[in-house]
């Protein structure tokens, strides 16, 4: 006899994405559900005040000298470097306008943006990698304090309040450091020079910079917490975090200072 055959079709395979593709969105996900969660529990108490001051001191007062120093520099050298082009116009007198313009539009939030994530988002993802090689987040877990609230909610909450202040104090360092290189060279007065600059900007300029700046350190925070808290196991792990966190928060950072430019250039001109 001879057997029949049952000839049995495959179903159709389905399209597939690329794997690189697939853990970019699974990642991505992963990031949302982060920033949902951290929304959730910063509303809800309880409310740990004494680590978000602790963290805020961490993040403002131990970055001062950094940040003073920078800044200052900052404002010296954009001076040097713009007067050589105003004096082939002869418009030497706008230096103060051009230096007041760059430094509180972009120059102040993207430098202490950029020196914050450096120093503070290193440190974040860092000292939070440690802890979960070290198995101190699953301890906290056990010991009943939540650790998702103590360690990333106090720790964003202290870099958004932080940076603004820092940020204004950077622009403030950087006008007195041109300043004082404007007048050695233009024998400008001081009361002169505050005029000019003060002239010069806005109400939409100092607005914009503190949104960007409360922007910049939100993102600097939940970028360090992110990385530090879903580290792979392993010393390596830590410094992968610790990278990874500067690198992912300065890339962030010139992205949301070209929206952020975008967006108050479109206001400037309606």
């Amino acid at each position: 006899m001879q057997a029949d055959t049952k000839s049995t079709d495959s179903p159709p395979s389905r399209p597939s994405l690329p794997r690189r593709f697939e853990r970019f969105f699974i990642n991505l996900a992963d990031v949302a559900a982060f920033v949902g969660r951290f929304f959730r529990e910063a509303l809800l108490p309880p409310y740990e005040f004494k680590e978000i001051i602790r963290q805020c001191y961490e993040v403002g007062y131990r970055s001062l000298l950094l940040i003073s120093t920078t800044g200052f520099i900052t404002g010296i050298v954009f001076t040097n470097q713009s007067r050589p082009s105003l004096t082939e116009f002869g418009a030497t007198s706008w230096l103060p306008s051009l230096i007041a313009i760059a430094v509180v539009r972009a120059l102040g939030p993207l430098v202490t943006a950029l020196i914050a994530a450096g120093k503070v988002g290193s440190s974040i993802g860092a000292e939070l990698g440690s802890m979960n090689v070290t198995e101190q987040i699953d301890a906290m877990e056990v010991s009943g304090t939540d650790p998702f609230k103590f360690l990333v909610v106090t720790r964003v909450l202290a870099t958004s309040f932080t940076i603004p202040l820092l940020t204004m104090y950077t622009i403030f360092v950087a006008l007195i450091g041109a300043y004082i290189n404007v007048n050695q060279n233009e024998q400008t007065s001081f009361t002169s020079y505050i005029q000019e600059v003060f002239g010069a900007i806005t109400y939409l300029d100092i607005f914009m910079s503190l949104i960007k700046s409360i922007a910049f350190g939100f993102t600097i925070g939940m970028v360090g917490c992110y990385k530090g808290y879903h580290s792979s196991k392993g010393t390596e792990g830590v410094g992968k975090a610790a990278n990874s966190s500067v690198v992912t928060a300065m890339f962030l950072v010139f992205i949301e200072e070209l929206l952020s430019l975008q967006i108050a250039n479109a206001i400037r001109g309606s």
